[in-house]
């Protein structure tokens, strides 16, 4: 039974999580999985311009990262709090759902204070409710501009590096070069805090000679949230609810999109959150639609792919709805295969890992 998480557990070892991206975005190593022939290939990025042509398409999840962890003090004690944004509620009445750690300390009614380097204090915020354990809806106290408030937000917050890098590293901020990498470079739609990883090998020159060879790039948005990434705690996958997301796919994309379709050209979606956002807007004769609004679209085998017949993605962690999802693309068998050499080939895995592209 493919439904069952367990069928997706793999052994990891803990040192091929990347810690650090690899020096140029473009050479960071590529596993080309052909579903037609179970035939694996061993490349760099850059080579994937090798097997696309005139005609084929790209889509490209063009979220960009916000620096959403934020360090506020508690009234009273003063005790530092981590505040996690993680999506705007109301914007006129600045209301905002957040992670808190540690949350105990954090009950409803308590304020926050945020301050800058020189501890010159630019927010207060009060906590209005309880959404789940560690969950917390907060209202910030601004009178000025949203763009000015936005601007305060950005200058109080750091990039959301996965919690995971930061113990790797053994260093909770986040480093300069996370800044510009844990982006990607077509990124422009502020809303996520998680970067859309298999984008991130993407660089400006293989951009443009993937142009020049006539391949169309569609860009969709789909603002990750934290809910891709908690741990799946149910055996039958039918019964797991993914966390809604907000997606928008524009009529420019579609028309990029269902060009290469219709002419049987290669349509290769870029990452998970391509696809989920690609699956959730299929029209009822089988091309992409425009669409706008939130998703929660779970992709486990057996799954009848619509849009795209190509894809890259970056290598997930065991029983993970990532992992699962590529499985069910690619088939469970050969993807848990792929899986199994990735490892012994000491491929680097998750968001600064290396990629996959499956044919």
């Amino acid at each position: 039974m493919r439904t069952k998480l367990s069928t997706f557990n793999f052994e990891l070892d803990q040192k091929l999580i990347a810690a650090y991206p690899t020096d140029q975005r473009d050479e960071s190593r590529l596993m080309v999985v052909h579903r037609d022939t179970g035939k694996i290939e061993h490349k760099q990025f850059k080579d994937v311009i090798d097997y696309f042509d005139d005609g084929d398409a790209f889509i490209f999840n063009n979220t960009k990262v916000f620096p959403a962890r934020m360090y506020g003090k508690k009234e009273k004690t003063g005790a530092q709090i981590e505040v996690f944004l993680l999506r705007e509620l109301n914007r006129d009445a600045r209301l905002w759902d957040v992670l808190v750690d540690p949350a105990r300390k954090i009950r409803v009614g308590n304020k926050l204070y945020f301050a800058d380097e020189e501890d010159n204090e630019l927010l207060v915020a009060e906590v209005v409710d309880n959404t789940t354990s560690r969950g917390r809806t907060i209202r910030f106290f601004y009178e000025g501009s949203d763009e000015e408030f936005m601007n305060i937000l950005h200058s109080l917050g750091q990039t959301p590096i996965p919690k995971y890098i930061q113990t790797i590293r053994d260093k909770k901020e986040p480093e300069p070069i996370d800044l510009e990498r844990y982006q990607t470079i077509y990124a422009k739609e502020i809303g996520a805090v998680a970067a859309p990883t298999a984008g991130l090998h993407f660089s400006r020159e293989l951009l443009k000679k993937l142009e020049i060879k006539g391949v169309d790039f569609a860009e969709i948005t789909l603002h990750i949230g934290l809910g891709t990434f908690r741990d799946i705690e149910v055996e039958d996958l039918s019964k797991h609810k993914m966390d809604a997301e907000y997606f928008k796919i524009t009529q420019s994309g579609v028309e990029t999109v269902n060009k290469a379709k219709t002419a049987n050209k290669k349509v290769c979606a870029v990452g998970t959150t391509s696809m989920r956002s690609i699956e959730s807007a299929v029209s009822a004769t089988g091309l992409l639609k425009t669409s706008e609004g939130w998703t929660n679209k779970f992709i486990y085998p057996p799954f009848d792919f619509h849009i795209a017949n190509s894809m890259i993605t970056n290598f997930h962690l065991p029983k993970s709805s990532l992992i699962i999802m590529v499985s069910a693309f690619g088939g469970h068998d050969l993807i848990m295969e792929a899986y199994d050499i990735a490892v012994k080939e000491k491929y680097r895995f998750y968001s600064y890992g290396d990629a996959m592209l499956i044919l």
